[in-house]
């Protein structure tokens, strides 16, 4: 049987979808993981977390006040670091704190995604050798301290300093002012004892730029905040409020010379100050992140297509014949507009995650060997994807969110969660703005190195080539021809986008105007050619991915992409128009294109989701549990709302009950 989640007992319709199944989902899932023995770990993972009762939830963590879900979420992390560390390798613990904590963070998050892969990066040998081994044996918690108050992703303008004394050899950590204090560190409110802090490196009154310092914030037997430590926890958020966001002011506290991170950047000891090989070294930390979030997100999106999927199978509403049965809702083209391209989106993304992780790696490996040619490709790449890809995804989760109807708006179908903890992603690690910018800047320099004829890097290729052929004549028939097409077409309006803003730019630095503000002018320009550029990355990784799939789900994976390219066309109409390259038929042939996509899509929508293989606990919803039964599970939530909720009652005995009374009493 091709879908292997059919399983007696299930919703009769959810069934019938799987039945439909034209390919192994097995094997798509092992492709999308890597391999099989990837996927087999993932589901071993998942059922070894549900068998343990140290991971068990007498009570919804959505019933829970904030205080008792941090305590349930951190008694899950000594668990799982305690007994769990040395049974799953690096990679997948990703999967595992998602199965046995959930998505709201937990106490060791920003210790692993930022404090370890800072130390390891950038911290020299001396200090990585001192601080690393206690810092993975969890002897101490550690967090990343860049954001301030008042000063966000513009590491220029940030307000804390690091001014060096040579008499002493220290560096004087300082927060000059209420809007320098760190704000949002993630785990810094309350766990953490050790923190990364980015500051403005001062010697002999020289500012020479952002450098990250390590810091000791509390004692370690106490836990109490050293001298000259003002920490805590910033509040609730619109979601992730099982982490504990804090804030952190410095006031004149002293650290050794050598806890500067000096693998890149060195101060000696009488301070002299030498720079990276490259600047954005420094940004080491950062780039590891944003490589890393684009797949995190991917599978955010997939998490919120697969429960809108399963329940607009099992949801029946309104008639399409007369006097005929009530319909699936997943019948309904709308409904199909609504989910399918997310479904296809998400698949995109966890592919360019994938990719742009391999690219990381290759970056990472170049460093080592004293090359950082690639980096700022890399930067270039996973600002733009940052953006786009969390920007996407929100936009993604609330149309699922929306397309099941009342219910989506319950805790319940796990969507309002999945939004919120999604939409976070659009401003931490990069306002998504700035991060446009940051693209566009490399996008700029691209455009002259192709004018002056030198080589370029992979991604940005495009700029150095000629417009290919524009979809004039293009009748459909032959699949391969129509996808290249496409392809190319979208390098075309990605290098004329890249082109023309240039230009703008140039126009206005001739016209008087100074770089930066004549930059100013052509911004949402800028941003524009930058959103092409990473939409082109995702489809070409998309084409990649197909192109290498096993010839068992190329069929499927390609009505898969034809679904996203026309999507992400019509999506983008305006700029295939702007410049003639496309005419307005040619629009209208790739939504009639589209829509017959849902069309044969439609039998696979279940499977494909399905192919995700997110355990019922990961997924966390009512709607999208695995077997349908939606109705008696709804139910059940409710029950636990009276079970849990009981503290809403002393509102009805001492305000609506005598209300009630006294105004009956007046009749």
């Amino acid at each position: 049987m091709p879908n292997r989640c059919i399983r007696p007992g299930d919703n009769p319709d959810l069934t019938k979808e799987r039945e439909t199944c034209t390919f192994d989902t097995d094997e798509l899932a092992a492709n999308l993981y890597g391999s099989r023995r990837n996927l087999e770990r993932r589901r071993e993972i998942s059922q070894k977390v549900s068998a343990d009762p140290d991971f068990a939830d007498p009570i919804p963590h959505e019933f829970l006040s904030r205080e008792k879900a941090v305590d349930a979420t951190a008694k899950k992390s000594k668990v799982i670091f305690q007994k769990w560390k040395n049974l799953v390798k690096p990679e997948e613990m990703p999967h595992l704190v998602n199965e046995a904590v959930g998505i709201q963070g937990f106490p060791l998050a920003l210790h692993h995604a930022m404090f370890l892969p800072s130390l390891n990066s950038q911290a020299d040998d001396d200090l990585a050798a001192e601080i690393l081994p206690r810092a993975k044996a969890y002897e101490i918690i550690g967090t990343y301290a860049q954001t301030e108050m008042g000063h966000g992703t513009n590491l220029r303008e940030l307000e804390t300093t690091a001014t060096y004394d040579k008499t002493t050899q220290e560096f004087v950590i300082n927060t000059p002012t209420r809007k320098a204090m760190k704000w949002w560190p993630g785990n810094l409110g309350k766990m953490s004892n050790y923190a990364v802090v980015c500051c403005q490196l001062i010697i002999d009154g020289k500012n020479l730029g952002p450098h990250n310092f390590l810091v000791q914030l509390r004692c370690e037997k106490t836990h109490e905040p050293l001298p000259g430590i003002t920490v805590g926890d910033i509040g609730p958020k619109i979601a992730y409020n099982t982490t504990d966001n804090g804030f952190l002011a410095l006031d004149n506290v002293r650290i050794p010379r050598r806890q500067m991170l000096m693998k890149h950047a060195k101060v000696s000891p009488d301070g002299t100050y030498t720079p990276p090989i490259h600047a954005k070294l420094n940004y080491g930390a950062m780039v590891h992140v944003r490589a890393h979030m684009i797949y995190s997100h991917g599978h955010l999106l997939a998490r919120a297509a697969a429960v809108a999927t399963r329940y607009s199978a099992v949801r029946r509403q309104g008639r399409i014949e007369n006097g005929g049965p009530e319909v699936q809702i997943l019948d309904y083209q709308t409904q199909q507009h609504r989910i399918f391209p997310q479904i296809a989106r998400a698949y995109a993304i966890l592919f360019a995650g994938q990719e742009v992780r391999d690219q990381y790696a290759k970056t990472l490996e170049g460093i080592a060997n004293g090359q950082a040619d690639l980096l700022p490709d890399l930067h270039a790449l996973t600002s733009g994807l940052k953006s786009v890809v969390t920007f996407m995804g929100g936009l993604g989760i609330e149309q699922c969110r929306m397309s099941c109807g009342g219910h989506g708006y319950s805790d319940a179908s796990g969507l309002p969660k999945l939004y919120g903890v999604q939409i976070g992603g659009c401003t931490y690690e990069g306002e998504n703005m700035v991060m446009l910018q940051q693209t566009a800047r490399y996008l700029m320099k691209g455009v002259k190195w192709a004018e002056q004829g030198k080589s370029l890097s992979p991604s940005i290729a495009y700029l150095g080539k000629k417009s290919g052929k524009s979809l004039i004549g293009l009748k459909g028939g032959d699949i391969t021809r129509e996808h290249e097409a496409i392809l190319e077409t979208l390098e075309h309006t990605a290098r004329r986008l890249a082109i023309d803003a240039s230009q703008l730019w140039e126009k206005r630095i001739k016209g008087g105007e100074c770089k930066e503000r004549a930059w100013n002018g052509v911004t949402v320009e800028m941003n524009r050619a930058s959103r092409v550029y990473t939409r082109l990355f995702m489809a070409r990784s998309f084409h990649r991915r197909l192109l290498s799939s096993p010839s068992s789900i190329r069929s499927v994976l390609s009505d898969l992409f034809s679904l996203y390219l026309h999507y992400e066309c019509v999506d983008m109409a305006q700029h295939l128009l702007e410049d003639g390259h496309c005419n307005g038929g040619q629009i209208q042939y790739l939504k009639k294109r589209l829509y017959e996509d849902l069309t044969t899509l439609r039998p696979n929508a279940v499977s494909l989701v399905d192919s995700f293989e997110i355990s019922d606990r990961e997924l966390n919803s009512v709607l999208g549990r695995r077997d349908g039964n939606v109705y008696e599970a709804l139910f059940q939530w409710a029950k636990q709302s009276e079970l849990n909720y009981t503290d809403v009652l002393p509102a009805v005995k001492n305000y609506m009950m005598p209300m009630m009374e006294e105004n009956r009493s007046k009749l």
